[in-house]
């Protein structure tokens, strides 16, 4: 079977709240539980979370909450692949026979049910750790430059100093979106980062992270067209 594990602490510091703040109409988590749902790709979306009333928003919207997060695994400083692990041996103490294993992040509210899909694919089409959602970064982080302690510049790559724009590699993000994983890849807490990742190339337009209220207003146009463009369709 495969598993959706939405992780969804309470506290926030930048977004006061953030997991269940009303996006577009609804709390935006609720965006990613429909999305795993609609995908028809998972047996179980559960939602880890350390928070009363995010359980009770997900157990509303169709979620499973069967384990309130351990507060070591709830801080600022908790990575997500120690949240997933903790998620993931639940679900193989509990029995459940694991195939693959996706992580949602609660405020991926771009993410769309085709792209879940094809990471899935991803996954199964060779001996990978990880399948995530990548994008292309909007600028060439071969033109970057750091500042000096002089408080001049000194460029980060100057290997690339004379060559043309166009001759530039081509450079990739995290899309912070889904991550796919093999069981016991998330329950041995392998690096997502590495050469036994495959990506997930989404357009550079429906990727945004949300970290403050900028990014939170261009997410939201981003969501509004997609609708649009859903309905027309």
């Amino acid at each position: 079977m495969n598993i959706a594990i939405i992780p969804a602490r309470g506290g926030s510091k930048r977004i006061h709240r953030k997991n269940i703040k009303s996006f577009c109409g609804n709390p935006i988590i609720t965006w990613s539980i429909n999305a795993a749902k609609e995908s028809g790709l998972f047996d179980r979306v559960i939602v880890s979370t350390d928070d009363a009333e995010i359980a009770k928003v997900a157990k509303n919207w169709g979620a499973d909450v069967p384990f309130i997060r351990p507060q070591e695994l709830s801080n600022d400083f908790a990575g997500t692949t120690k949240v997933i692990a903790h998620a993931t041996q639940w679900a193989l103490n509990e029995g459940l026979d694991l195939q693959a294993v996706c992580c949602i992040y609660a405020t991926a509210p771009l993410i769309q049910s085709v792209d879940l899909k094809k990471g899935l694919l991803k996954l199964y089409s060779g001996n990978w750790d990880y399948a995530f959602s990548v994008s292309e970064l909007n600028e060439s982080v071969f033109r970057a430059f750091k500042l000096t302690e002089a408080g001049g510049i000194d460029k980060l790559f100057p290997e690339y100093e004379s060559t043309r724009t166009q001759d530039l590699p081509t450079a990739y993000q995290d899309a912070g979106q889904f991550y796919w994983g093999r069981p016991d890849a998330w329950a041995n807490e392998r690096l997502i980062f590495s050469q036994n990742s495959i990506p997930v190339l989404l357009p550079k337009w429906r990727v945004q992270d949300i970290d403050n209220w900028d990014d939170w207003l261009k997410a939201e146009k981003i969501f509004k067209e997609l609708q649009r463009e859903n309905n027309v369709n």
